[in-house]
Order: structure tokens, then C-alpha cells, then sequence
């Protein structure tokens, strides 16, 4: 049992860790404007449910032009993807 135990808890921590999604640090005033940022993704293809500002980076929940389901996080200056979930 006390290994299932720390078995979950390892597992649990290494999801953990892999969440977050490093963004580069840039000055707030060299960000893109939210609303450009959205609208720029949205004109390629994006539709966002859910746009918001995680630490540094712009994270998006939706879908891709594809469809899928996307989970994404950009740079806030250049909108370059730094992670990105997508359904399979």
C-alpha cells in the first residue's frame, strides 16, 4: 500500500512539473496587447474559448482550425507557441 502510495505521489509530482509552460520574461510594456494577441490568433484560425495571461505567457483553451481541442501557451511578445496540448 505505501508503495502505491508514493507511486501516485511521484506520478501526481512529474504532471505536475510538466505543466507549466516556460515562457521568456519580457519588460509588460514590449507584450503584445491582449486583444491584438487574440485577435491575431483568431485570424489564423484559432477559436478561443478561454484567453488568458498565465505568469508570462498568453494561454489559450479552444480549438485549432483543424478542430482539435487546444490547450496552448504563446510568448507575450511574439506569439511564438512555447507549449501546446492538442487532442489526438
Amino acid at each position: 500500500m505505501r508503495k502505491l502510495l508514493m507511486s501516485a505521489l511521484l506520478l501526481a509530482l512529474s504532471n505536475a512539473a510538466f505543466a507549466a509552460a516556460k515562457c521568456t520574461a519580457h519588460p509588460k510594456e514590449e507584450w503584445m496587447k491582449p486583444e491584438d494577441a487574440r485577435a491575431q490568433l483568431e485570424s489564423a484560425g484559432y477559436k478561443i474559448k478561454k484567453f488568458k495571461v498565465d505568469g508570462q505567457c498568453y494561454e489559450i483553451y479552444g480549438h485549432n482550425k483543424e478542430g482539435k481541442k487546444v490547450e496552448i501557451y504563446f510568448d507575450t511578445k511574439t506569439l511564438d507557441i512555447v507549449k501546446a496540448n492538442v487532442e489526438k
